[in-house]
C-alpha cells in the first residue's frame, strides 16, 4: 500500500475531544476535567454549535472519539453526539473509534454506539495487572477488564483495539510478557502498545525529579522487542511504530492522519489540519465554549500550511509506518527535491538505521532504527530547519495509541 501516494481527494477524519475524567491517570497530560452539573450538556451543545461553522455537508472518512474519557457520557448524550455529527456528514463514514475505559462500559451505552454507527471500539486496558494499575493511577481493575472485553465482544462490533503499556515501575519481561499472553487469550483484532512516558505536570513526572522512580532505557529497548515479537508471533503485524493488527483491521484514522491529510478536531483541547490551516482549540471547556457562543472561536498555535511544512511532518510522522515513505511520491506531492536528504539518509543507513534506500527510492526504518524513531524524527526536524521546532506540530489527540 502507497501510504504517502497523493489521492484525488484528500481524506477527511472527524476528531471529538471529550475532555471529562472521574480521576486523573498519573502518567497523562492531557487537558481534562471532572464533570460537574451540566458539563455534559453544556459539551454536546458546544460541539453541535461548532459543528455548524462548518459550510456545509462534510465528506468524512473517519471518525474518532478520545479523551479524556468518552465512555463517561451519558448514552443519551452520547446518542445525540452522534447524531449531531452524522447530521454534518454526506454519508456515514467507513471507520468510527470511540475510546472507553473499562470502569464505564456498559451494555446500554454499546448499545446505543452500534446504534449510531460506531464501528471501532478502542479499550484502555494499560495492563491486566492489579498491581501495575495501581502504579499508573488507573481506576479500573483487572476484573473490570475482562468483564468490559465480554461486553464489547458480545455486543459484535466490526473490531476492537486493546491499549497497552509497558516499562511500568516494577514491570518486567514476564510481566510484560503475562499482559501480552492475556492479549492474545481475548483476540482482539488490533493492540496499541506504547512505552511509559513521563509527561511534565503529572504524578509520575513529580516522582520521577524526586528520585523515586528512575528510567531503565535498556529495559525499555528490552520491553520494546518482546511487544513486537510476541505479538508477531500471535498473527498480528506491527504496521507502526507502536500499533498492530490482523490483516485489514489497520486504524485507518490513524493512518490518514500519519500521512497528513486533513482532520477536524471538535471539542476543547482538539487541534486540526484543515483547508490549509493548523491549530488548536483552546484547552478549557469555559473558554471554548465562550468562544463558539460568541461565533468567534477560540484558537491557539494556528498557522497556514505550506508544502515545506507538509513535506517535513509527512516524513516525522511516515517515518514511524513500517511501510515506509515512497519518495518519488513524497517528491511529487510536496514539490521538494529529494536529493536534499541524501546526506541524512545516507548517514543513517551507514549506522543500519534504514533499509537501503538508494535504488528503491524507500525511506524504511530498520528494527533498530524503530527503537529510536521519535529521535529520528527529531533529527529530520533539526537537519530542515533549526527552527522548526517552535512551529506548531501536527497534535494527534489519539496520542497514535489506538
Amino acid at each position: 500500500m502507497n501510504l504517502q501516494a497523493k489521492e484525488k481527494r484528500s481524506r477527511l477524519g472527524l476528531y471529538v475531544h471529550v475532555p471529562f475524567c472521574a480521576s486523573t491517570c498519573d502518567f497523562c497530560g492531557f487537558y481534562q476535567k471532572k464533570p460537574h452539573n451540566d458539563d455534559f450538556e453544556r459539551f454536546v451543545s458546544g460541539i453541535e454549535k461548532e459543528l455548524n461553522t462548518y459550510s456545509g455537508s462534510l465528506e468524512v472518512d473517519t471518525v474518532f472519539w478520545g479523551g479524556g474519557t468518552p465512555g463517561l457520557l451519558t448514552p443519551r448524550d452520547m446518542e445525540r453526539l452522534g447524531q449531531a455529527l452524522l447530521g454534518k456528514m454526506k454519508a456515514p463514514p467507513a471507520e468510527w473509534t470511540v475510546e472507553m475505559a473499562p470502569a464505564f462500559v456498559t451494555r446500554r451505552k454499546l448499545e446505543i454506539l452500534k446504534q449510531i454507527g460506531v464501528s471501532r471500539i478502542s479499550l484502555g486496558v494499560q495492563s491486566f495487572r492489579d498491581t501495575l494499575l495501581d502504579k499508573l493511577g488507573r481506576q479500573h481493575t483487572r476484573s473490570q477488564v475482562f468483564k468490559a472485553i465480554d461486553m464489547v465482544q458480545s455486543a459484535e462490533f466490526q473490531s476492537f483495539n486493546l491499549d497497552l503499556i509497558f516499562a511500568i515501575p516494577g514491570q518486567d519481561q514476564a510481566a510484560l510478557q503475562e499482559d501480552l499472553n492475556e492479549v492474545v487469550g481475548v483476540s482482539p483484532q488490533h493492540v496499541s502498545t506504547y512505552c511509559l512516558t513521563f509527561e511534565e505536570d503529572t504524578a509520575l513526572f513529580v516522582k520521577l525529579s524526586e528520585g523515586k522512580l528512575s528510567i531503565d532505557t535498556e529495559l525499555e529497548a528490552d520491553l520494546y522487542l518482546r511487544a513486537w515479537d510476541q505479538l508477531a508471533e500471535a498473527g498480528f503485524e506491527q504496521y507502526e511504530v507502536s500499533n498492530f493488527s490482523k490483516p485489514g483491521f489497520e486504524c485507518i484514522h490513524n493512518i490518514n492522519t500519519w500521512c497528513m491529510e486533513q482532520w477536524i478536531g471538535l471539542g476543547p483541547a482538539a487541534s486540526s489540519q484543515y483547508a490549509g490551516q493548523r491549530w488548536s482549540n483552546v484547552p478549557d471547556l469555559d473558554k471554548w465554549l465562550k468562544g463558539i457562543d460568541e461565533e468567534s472561536p477560540c484558537r491557539v498555535e494556528e498557522v497556514g500550511l505550506s508544502p515545506d511544512i507538509l513535506a517535513v511532518d509527512s516524513l516525522v510522522f511516515g517515518l514511524r509506518m513500517n511501510a515506509g515513505i515512497n519518495l518519488v511520491s513524497w517528491e511529487s506531492r510536496f514539490r521538494t527535491p529529494k536529493y536534499l536528504l541524501d546526506p541524512l539518509l545516507t548517514r543513517w543507513e551507514s549506522n543500519a538505521l534504514i533499509d537501503p534506500w538508494s535504488e528503491r527510492g524507500c525511506l524504511r526504518l530498520t528494527r533498530e532504527g524503530r527503537l529510536v524513531a521519535d529521535a529520528l524524527g527529531g533529527e529530520l526536524l533539526d537537519y530542515f530547519d533549526k527552527e522548526s521546532m517552535n512551529r506548531p506540530k501536527p497534535a494527534l489527540e489519539t496520542r497514535l495509541f489506538s
